[in-house]
């Protein structure tokens, strides 16, 4: 018969609905089929694709240590790995079957698969002994029961043992009497009495044959010697004792007595008792008191091999004459094995968006203990979103409860816990580690809603101004961040023009110089963009704030400067002390204390004459002025700021002390025209000096950059953007108070006909008195002027000079 002849087609198949697809099916095959046969296509039976065998991994698990079936994923069949022997399998256990488990992943799937073993007549009925012996008395009656030795055949069913035979049958017959356990008792009957003088030893076959298919038989011989007469034979007082024992019972423990009685008397009463040879087997386990009938255990027992035990027990006298009876014992189940805990599949890592009751692991748990003591129930950690449960019988699997936050927890060490019903219960434990996978769910996040920075003005280009920072709460790729500037503009300009970001540290550096007079603040955003697909980002708006530097100087706004007519101040002879002459006026466009001015009087004509408030810049008289105080007066005011350092400009101040009018013009004449006549001189020495060497080069450079430094200055004063708010001098009213100019002064001035230099002007700012000479006015003046008049004041007539 082939091997496919062999197997039949699938029993049944279910499929159960649930998160991981649970099925079984079942495969019936003779034992003994050679390796490498086929079983049954799973994959066809199963309604799967080969390709779903080898993407899912697909493989065979078994609860018992020999493989016996294994898995072609090319073929989608299951083929005989190892020869199957029905006998050493199951033993007389009836059906014979294999329970494996077929395990997918990707989803992940678990098929249960029973492959029933059938029996073939491959063994044939044996007895235990080669020969048996009796001893009979020659007086035996009619009808006389010998009991044998029962043959064993190890085949199942119709190939299992069937019947015996005995020959030859001149004085004896074969009896078979059935028990209540299906067992059958065979006893030799005398039919036909003994003389031991006409024949003392007689041999007997017996014969045991199977119901197989072909018929297979064992034999074993008979021996019977005759003996003198001993007519009563040993009886049991029971056929069948039955007790049970527990199966940690000890070793020697008495389980039991069997007692049989003899009506003879003397040797042929003295009964002795023995276990079957038929129980050869069970030796090791039970021994029987051959005096005293006691049944004791002789080794240790386990339920979970065998929960019940039959010993045949017989009685015999010294006459030979036998009797037996059956011993059942029924093993009592103690809780004595935990849990066994297999992994079937497991996987290491979920993503954190999967959907609950996704299944992350697969388990086998078996307790071979019965009843209470062999029913599982397994749990898990507390508080962990989670939950096992248990989709067919041993069979439990984890999966997840809600969906998972990588943030939260990134991975779990989840400890099943599998305990059975027992008293007291025992259990066994088994740890799995899961991670859970990153997806880009978080956006960065700035640590502060917003930020502000300070900067000095006049920093260097590139300058490091601060560091913003951002996390992000997922993980590698998905929580590198990178720092972008926002596309803003600022004053109309962007603002890339005026910062950068490090796109990796979020280093904030200045693109320009920053001058605090032209901006005092500005604001951009900043983004931050993980290195997730697709990214995420978040905003945050910086604000930078322009600290000022003293880095300018203070302007001169009164009195005005001009480039080449002399200012001067009328002072009366006749003013008292504290009398105003003049107030300078300055002002700093830098801001705080930068912007702080004093003033002090540097160098004066008579130092005694004169002062400066510190605080308001007003000059006055000291003293009172007499006749002997010089017409002209010179006064240098220094006005400084409180930076640090500090900077500083210079005004100089002309003063007349004077009552009239011709005699402030005629000295004034006279010092004009003595500074241009020494101006020429110093041009032309100047010019010979510059013409025959290189300072001439140097001097024209220098004389250059101080014009257009004037033009600059001038050009701040007057076209600075700055709110610079321009003193005008009030026209100062006799309020009677000391210190102030009491009276205004108009002068008229009548110049003769045709007078070629008629350029006198006349200034009245606020109603001051104040005279303006033009130098070429000195020409038609009456006074003659003294050539070393004011010739050692060597300083600029320049009202205005920056330190």
């Amino acid at each position: 018969m082939s091997c496919s002849g062999l197997w039949r087609t699938v029993l049944f198949f279910i499929v159960l609905s649930s998160h991981s697809a649970l099925g079984q099916v079942s495969y019936s095959i003779p034992e003994e089929m050679p390796k490498g046969s086929i079983v049954g296509n799973i994959a066809q039976d199963l309604g799967l694709d080969s390709k779903r065998l080898k993407s899912g991994k697909a493989r065979i698990f078994t609860v018992d240590s020999t493989e016996y079936i294994e898995l072609n994923k090319e073929r989608g069949a299951l083929l005989i790995k190892e020869k199957i022997d029905r006998e050493a399998l199951c033993a007389k256990t009836t059906p014979c079957a294999l329970h494996l488990q077929m395990i997918l992943e990707n989803p992940m799937e678990l098929y249960s698969i029973t492959v029933e073993i059938t029996d073939i007549n491959d063994n044939a009925p044996f007895f235990q002994t080669e020969e048996i012996r009796f001893e009979i008395s020659e007086s035996a009656v009619t009808g006389a029961r010998f009991t044998l030795e029962r043959a064993i055949d190890v085949d199942v069913g119709t190939n299992g043992l069937q019947s015996y035979s005995l020959k030859p049958t001149d004085h004896f017959v074969l009896e078979l009497q059935s028990q209540t356990d299906g067992d059958k008792r065979v006893q030799m009957v005398l039919q036909k009495p003994l003389d031991r003088e006409k024949q003392e030893r007689f041999t007997l076959l017996l014969t045991a044959t199977d119901g197989g298919e072909p018929v297979l038989s064992g034999s074993v011989k008979i021996h019977i010697t005759v003996l003198d007469a001993n007519d009563n034979a040993p009886v049991f007082t029971q056929n069948v004792y039955k007790a049970t024992v527990s199966e940690n019972a000890a070793k020697g423990t008495k389980l039991m007595t069997v007692s049989a009685s003899d009506a003879d008397e003397g040797s042929n009463g003295h009964i002795s008792y023995f276990m079957s040879k038929t129980m050869d087997s069970l030796s090791d386990l039970f021994i029987v008191d051959q005096y005293s009938g006691d049944v004791i255990l002789n080794g240790q027992i386990d339920f979970e091999k065998s929960s019940l035990y039959q010993l045949e027990v017989q009685a015999k006298d010294q006459g030979g004459l036998t009797d037996s009876c059956k011993v059942v014992l029924d093993v009592l189940d103690i809780n004595d094995n935990m849990p066994s805990i297999n992994i079937l599949s497991i996987t290491s890592s979920i993503s954190e968006m999967s959907k609950p009751g996704t299944v992350v692991a697969m388990m086998n748990v078996n307790d071979p203990d019965s009843g209470t003591n062999g029913q599982i129930h397994c749990t898990i950690s507390d508080n962990i979103p989670f939950a096992i449960s248990s989709p067919s019988n041993n069979i439990f699997s984890l999966r997840t409860e809600q969906e998972q936050d990588r943030e939260r927890e990134s991975e779990y060490n989840i400890t099943v816990l599998c305990s059975d019903e027992g008293v007291p219960s025992l259990s066994s434990s088994a740890s799995l580690r899961l991670l859970i996978s990153d997806v880009n769910d978080n956006a960065p996040v700035f640590e502060r809603s917003s930020y502000e920075a300070f900067v000095l003005e006049n920093n260097t280009p590139g300058l490091s101004i601060f560091t913003v920072k951002a996390s992000d709460a997922d993980w590698n790729q998905n929580a590198r961040v990178s720092y972008i500037l926002d596309e803003s503009a600022v004053n109309g300009v962007p603002a890339s023009s005026y910062v950068s970001v490090s796109a990796d540290s979020g280093v904030i550096n200045a693109v320009r110089s920053f001058d605090y007079e032209q901006l005092k603040d500005f604001h951009f955003r900043v983004k931050a963009q993980d290195g997730g697909s697709p990214p995420l980002s978040s905003n945050v708006t910086v604000r930078i704030k322009i600290q000022d530097q003293n880095d300018n100087a203070p302007q001169v706004l009164y009195p005005v400067q001009t480039g080449g007519s002399v200012v001067a101040e009328i002072v009366r002879r006749s003013a008292d002390v504290g009398y105003l002459v003049t107030k300078v006026v300055a002002v700093d466009v830098d801001s705080g204390q930068n912007a702080w001015l004093s003033y002090k009087l540097q160098k004066a004509t008579d130092r005694a004459l004169f002062e400066v408030g510190p605080q308001n810049g007003e000059i006055r008289t000291v003293r009172q002025v007499t006749d002997k105080d010089a017409v002209k007066q010179k006064l240098t005011v220094v006005v400084e700021d409180n930076g640090q350092p500090s900077r500083s400009a210079v005004v100089n101040i002309n003063v007349a002390v004077a009552d009239s009018f011709p005699e402030v013009v005629s000295e004034f004449s006279d010092f004009t025209h003595s500074k241009e006549y020494n101006d020429n001189l110093t041009f032309y020495l100047v010019l010979a000096l510059a013409a025959v060497s290189f300072l001439f080069i140097t001097t024209v450079v220098v004389i250059i950059s101080v014009k257009i430094y004037r033009w600059r200055q001038s050009r701040i004063f007057y076209q600075s953007s700055l709110p610079v708010i321009p003193y005008y001098p009030p026209g100062y009213a006799d309020t009677g108070v000391t210190g102030t100019l009491p009276h205004m002064y108009n002068y008229d001035v009548c110049m003769t006909t045709n007078s070629r230099k008629s350029d006198c002007k006349y200034s009245t700012l606020g109603g001051q008195s104040v005279l303006v000479v033009d130098p070429s006015f000195s020409e038609t003046m009456q006074r003659a002027m003294k050539e070393n008049n004011f010739i050692d004041d060597q300083d600029s007539p320049e009202l205005v000079r920056a330190l």
